[in-house]
């Protein structure tokens, strides 16, 4: 019998998709032992997901990764066209979830991507092993317990040698997609929210951009007969995925189906891939979404099916909002209740983002709205305004990975002085004040801060606004003790909230 060896960690985290990554990369940045494992072999190989939305590539801002990320985008509409083929005029266009880049440059520093989900995950990868994170690919979950009081026990096995590993952890994620292991072994159900159908999808390289009339939109409905489907662009160098309805082609070459599709004749695609898949949505956080030590993240949480781009980037907003929540009770900085909001703010989100992505005659979208003005019931996302900090022009959201953040009016001195109070007791915290620390560039900081001279606003570390802060100089210290108290869950007192 193969030996079983004894391994110990803070947090495990099962399935190293884009919802598993960013949750162990929140983390490991963190110094939070964290473990990923993963039963396929790498990172996946197939395009998936093409849309990083606004939301997320100011998370790859803050980690540094935008650059890369960005490397590997493609010119493309945010937008959704209909046309006989690929290559005839458009007949119809409509909005996506994705903002214009002029559109999110106005409430945000960056914008929208489009780049497969095969180019962003190695990214996540590398960065999460730079932070000290650990990855084990063919390594599969073969049994699961936990106990609230002595934290998880996970048995795991080496998929190539059939080497066994006994873990303790002192928690758990499932992030291993719509059929969990993870989800299953802590017992919680899904309840169904619908589907839209099977469908087949052929992915294929092909230098169709040229031959088109204009710019490819991220989705391309072609309604021709006996090929009618989407088109979805999925790379700069010309690959793509062809999906249409039922369970399978009307043929075993799909060539021509794909010259009746794009509308080229003569085209010679090199066809890649042929796979069927089922667009469903469902979410598990209807009953629970923890279970004392074990929690999920993705599809395993919420699945949304492939309309409307939005499956991955909620799996990561998620991963992110659960990872520092981890992180600060782990480190001693929270109470359990903590924990507990994770259900209470992300279950929403989840639910909403997945029935949107049953519609398939979806009303005109507020790109904005759904992206980046997401609210919780503490608070909403921290607005973005230029600001120049250490000799350097930085957005706002620049500020707070990490740490919670005051930022006060210009004389807002005791709200700094406060902060840098409890920072002394040892909590992570900081304390910025227009003219001492921060110089607004545009004008807007203040305003959309809504913050008066003496005012301040308590920021979370994930970006979202936990309280209003404004009373007098003697009572700061007290003030920001119970306003921080409330934002990490240390006791569940009556407050202000960031509205």
């Amino acid at each position: 019998m193969t030996e079983l060896t004894h391994e110990h960690t803070e947090v495990l985290v099962v399935g190293a998709g884009p919802g598993g990554l960013t949750t162990a990369i929140t983390l490991a940045r963190a110094g939070i032992d964290t473990l990923v494992v993963e039963r396929h072999p790498g990172t996946s190989p197939f395009p998936k997901a093409t849309g990083v939305s606004t939301r997320t590539m100011e998370l790859m801002r803050a980690w540094g990764l935008e650059e890369r990320v960005r490397a590997g985008g493609m010119r493309v509409q945010p937008t959704v066209t209909v046309s006989d083929t690929l290559t005839a005029p458009a007949r119809l266009t409509s909005p996506t979830v994705f903002p214009t880049d002029d559109e999110a440059r106005t409430v945000s520093p960056t914008t929208p991507c489009f780049c497969a989900q095969d180019h962003l995950e190695p990214i996540l990868l590398e960065h999460l092993r730079a932070q000290g994170g650990r990855v084990r690919f063919g390594t599969e979950l073969t049994a699961l317990s936990t106990d609230r009081m002595t934290g998880v026990t996970a048995e795991l096995r080496q998929r190539g040698s059939g080497r066994r590993t006994l873990l303790r952890a002192e928690y758990v994620v499932g992030a291993d997609g719509p059929r969990s292991t993870v989800r299953a072994a802590l017992g919680i159900g899904v309840e169904e929210l619908g589907t839209l159908g099977e469908f087949v999808g052929v992915t294929f390289r092909a230098e169709l951009t040229d031959r088109m009339p204009r710019l490819p939109s991220v989705v391309n409905v072609v309604e021709t007969p006996g090929a009618a489907g989407l088109l979805v662009p999925t790379s700069a160098d010309g690959r793509w995925i062809y999906a249409r309805a039922g369970a399978e082609l009307p043929a075993a070459d799909p060539v021509e189906l794909l010259r009746a599709a794009t509308g080229v004749p003569e085209l010679r695609p090199h066809v890649l891939t042929v796979m069927p898949f089922t667009m469903a949505a469902h979410v598990a956080w209807a009953l629970r979404s923890r279970d004392g030590r074990g929690f999920l993240v993705g599809d395993a949480a919420h699945r949304t099916t492939a309309m409307g781009g939005i499956g991955m980037n909620t799996a990561m907003h998620a991963g992110h909002n659960l990872g520092w929540k981890l992180a600060w009770a782990l480190r001693g900085h929270a109470d359990d209740a903590l924990l507990d909001s994770y259900q209470a703010e992300r279950l929403p989100v989840g639910r909403a983002n997945a029935q949107r992505s049953l519609l398939t005659d979806a009303p005109d979208y507020d790109a904005l709205a759904i992206d980046l003005g997401v609210r919780y019931p503490s608070g909403e996302r921290a607005p973005h305004a230029w600001v120049r900090h250490h000799r350097l022009r930085r957005s706002t959201l620049d500020l707070f990975d990490g740490r919670l953040t005051v930022l006060a009016g210009h004389d807002g001195g005791h709200w700094r002085a406060a902060a840098r109070a409890l920072g002394a007791e040892g909590l992570p915290i900081s304390g910025l004040a227009v003219d001492r620390d921060l110089n607004p560039l545009d004008g807007t900081f203040e305003e959309r801060y809504r913050l008066g001279p003496s005012g301040a606003v308590l920021v979370r570390p994930d970006g979202y606004l936990a309280a209003r802060l404004d009373t007098s100089t003697a009572t700061a210290t007290d003030a920001l003790r119970t306003a921080v108290d409330h934002a990490i869950g240390r006791h569940p007192v009556a407050l202000t909230q960031a509205s």
